[in-house]
């Protein structure tokens, strides 16, 4: 027997999806925020415990471990990353400052800037000077740099981001740059323009850079102490680490560039939506997913969850990375409740998983989310809460409710009632200003729902939104760590080059694609993965005259790796035409009297890997489930007794009615009034209003 194994570390649980031949089995645990990697191997000892092996036995069998970390997100979110300087081209000091003018809300005038990574005084500048086409204007200073290498080993710098004008024309000196900060400042971390996003424009690659290197030391730290503790362990193979492309890659890709992770854990869940989705026939998905410390929502349409490579604003800094899109609020089941000038406030302070919630029985005092639900009778105090693993407690949080309810003049069932009507509305607005940006009527999409908390939520955020029907898949406890199965190997990158629509240089083209192709062949090959498998997608980016942000899109969707063999004398004109027919669906229209431009090349370079089979349809078994009990709850409709059914025992086929509360092993499912909860053939379920 060979074995899978998807991972994703949230702030609270670490979750696991085990792939057994064509069966998958789930697995939760307490992360360990002190170390994360303690809390994977805890869990891989219980799935090795499941199987009845032995440690090293399990992880011998893994043919494949993929993991998606929250570690350079939370390390953003925390602020708590490497010391760190940047050295930039003289004149360029303050543009990481300026953020092309970006506010994300304008009408807040007391919105404050980002806390700056690289504050002016470790902002320093060389003189030096590459110009557009990758000549030299004027040489490297070699003495500027080092003095101001004394400057940053003075203030203490763990982490170093080079960035100059034009260095993804001619990295010449950056590279130069690169080995007297090495020389100067002992054990420090290098993060290089050239290395990291080689296109323009310069904010975009000097932010990316800056984060890099601002990230980099506590992701590849992680990661050095995990493969080290698999390798330990028993696991012979590479580890494949998600990115946030919505692809996987081994660690030696990542450590080129850590940035590539953020958002890993948020990717792998939209890439497994869009699998799950297609599968049932429902190419348009809204993706929401409820944990213990955040909502994340997606879009997947007609079947996919592209990444973008535009303008990915992520915790207030510019990442020029490819991305899925994903949205995140600060709501989960760890959001904390509280009384904000008069006002009930929930989130987006999580208490995490240490303490955790009041109902953890860990020591929390500050009633959450998930101590709302115990109090709704949502979730059961009687059994075993994330998979038997321990039992939620009531114990101090009817008193934590009543000192809110006091506050607001009412009593402590009102109290959690209302925790849950504020995050409700708060997830529900959050999805329309997401859809709204896009253009989407929320309507017109199927919300699929997962994450530990998802199911909870996802009927009455549903009816809010005009939405008739819900997916919640068996496995929407760990749904984002069985997306990192779905995930094939990928690497994906750019280069810039700018030329008129009918003015480009066809041996250049095949220069920057071939350097990618190069990277892809090398890292694969690593990889072990056998050449003839990859599959390479040749993008393009153009834009108009004048227009801010490129669109991308195929020019060969099915190529094969070093076979340039399209590149002739029609290549532009082609080019010209799939760029208006990409402006037109995007846009409706095009500028017929303007000549579009290139503004760089894209290679998305894939191998297919065994994945976690899908499928939907739902034929009615013509049997009524029965309660295995009631309990006393309140589905937004005050307090009954509401029916309890187990999920372990409804059948595919089998037709839940409203109002009623099922059981899974890691998550609880509200079928809401009004609603009707359906088994598919899958095992999956359908929640459907009316």
């Amino acid at each position: 027997m060979s074995y899978r194994i998807g991972i994703d570390i949230g702030g609270t649980f670490t979750d696991f999806a085990l792939l057994k031949g064509s069966e998958v089995i789930l697995h939760k645990n307490l992360s360990t925020p002190e170390d994360r990697s303690v809390g994977v191997m805890e869990g891989l000892g219980k799935l090795a415990e499941i199987e009845g092996l032995s440690l090293k036995d399990f992880l011998g069998q893994c043919e494949a471990i993929v993991h998606g970390t929250t570690v350079a997100d939370n390390t953003l979110i925390e602020m708590n990353g490497a010391l760190t300087g940047l050295i930039t081209t003289a004149g360029f000091r303050d543009e990481i400052e300026y953020r092309r003018g970006f506010k994300e809300d304008v009408w807040d005038v007391r919105l404050q800037a980002p806390k700056q990574i690289t504050p002016r005084r470790r902002r320093l500048t060389v003189a030096e000077r590459v110009l557009h086409d990758g000549t030299v204007h004027q040489p490297l200073d070699e003495d500027a740099v080092r003095e101001q290498c004394r400057k940053l080993r003075l203030q203490g710098v763990e982490a170093v981001a080079i960035s100059f004008l034009f260095s993804f024309v001619n990295p010449e000196h950056e590279k130069r740059a690169k080995e007297i900060v090495t020389q100067e400042i002992q054990n420090a971390y290098i993060s290089a323009s050239h290395e990291v996003l080689p296109r323009s424009p310069e904010y975009d690659r000097t932010s990316t850079t800056v984060v890099n290197a601002y990230v980099g030391p506590r992701v590849t730290s992680y990661l050095e102490r995990l493969v080290s503790r698999l390798a330990e362990g028993g696991y012979k193979n590479q580890l494949m680490v998600m990115q946030a492309s919505g692809g996987v890659m081994t660690k030696e890709y990542i450590d080129g560039a850590p940035i590539r992770v953020l958002a890993s854990g948020p990717a792998g869940g939209v890439i497994g939506s869009a699998h799950a989705g297609v599968a049932k026939g429902h190419r348009n998905l809204l993706c929401v997913d409820m944990g213990g410390t955040s909502y994340d929502m997606s879009v997947v349409i007609d079947g996919q969850a592209p990444a973008e490579t535009g303008w990915n604003m992520h915790h207030r800094y510019m990442i020029g990375v490819p991305m899925v899109k994903v949205e995140t609020l600060g709501a989960g089941g760890g959001s904390i409740v509280n009384v904000n000038n008069g006002a009930l406030q929930v989130g987006p302070k999580s208490a995490g998983s240490e303490p955790g919630p009041i109902c953890y029985g860990r020591g929390g005092t500050a009633p959450t989310v998930t101590d709302a639900l115990v109090m709704l009778g949502i979730l059961s105090t009687d059994e075993g809460f994330a998979g038997g693993s321990f039992r939620l407690k009531r114990d101090g949080v009817e008193e934590a409710f009543a000192a809110i309810g006091a506050e607001m003049g009412y009593g402590a069932e009102e109290a959690a009632f209302d925790a849950w009507r504020v995050v409700n509305a708060n997830m529900s607005q959050g999805v329309r200003r997401t859809t709204a940006g896009k253009g989407i009527d929320p309507k017109d999409l199927v919300m699929l729902a997962y994450g530990g908390n998802g199911p909870a939520f996802a009927a009455i955020q549903a009816e809010d939104l005009g939405i008739n029907k819900v997916l919640v898949p068996k496995a929407s406890p760990t749904f984002s760590a069985l997306g990192t199965l779905v995930a094939n190997p990928t690497i994906d990158e750019e280069r810039s080059y700018l030329a008129k629509g009918n003015e480009i240089d066809l041996d250049k083209i095949r220069e920057l694609w071939t350097d990618v192709a190069k990277r892809a062949d090398r890292f694969f090959a690593a990889a072990g993965f056998n050449p003839a498998d990859i599959v390479i997608q040749y993008q393009l980016n153009m834009r108009y005259p004048g227009q801010n942000f490129s669109l991308t899109f195929d020019y060969k969707a099915d190529g094969r790796l070093h076979d340039l063999s399209f590149i002739d004398e029609g290549f532009g004109a082609r080019a010209m035409e799939l760029f208006n027919q990409r402006h037109m669906a995007e846009y409706n229209h095009v500028r017929e009297h303007e000549m579009p431009e290139i503004s760089g090349v894209r290679l998305v370079a894939q191998v297919a890997t065994p994945s976690p089979q899908a499928k939907g349809g739902f034929t009615p078994s013509g049997a009524a489930p029965k309660p295995a009990k009631t309990r006393r709850a309140n589905l937004g409709k005050g307090f009954t007794e509401t029916p309890i059914y187990l999920g372990s025992e409804l059948a595919p086929g089998t037709e839940v009615a409203s109002p009623a509360i099922i059981e899974e092993t890691f998550t609880t499912i509200v079928v809401y009034p009004g609603w009707k909860a359906r088994v598919d053939d899958a095992g999956d379920y359908e929640l459907v209003r009316g």
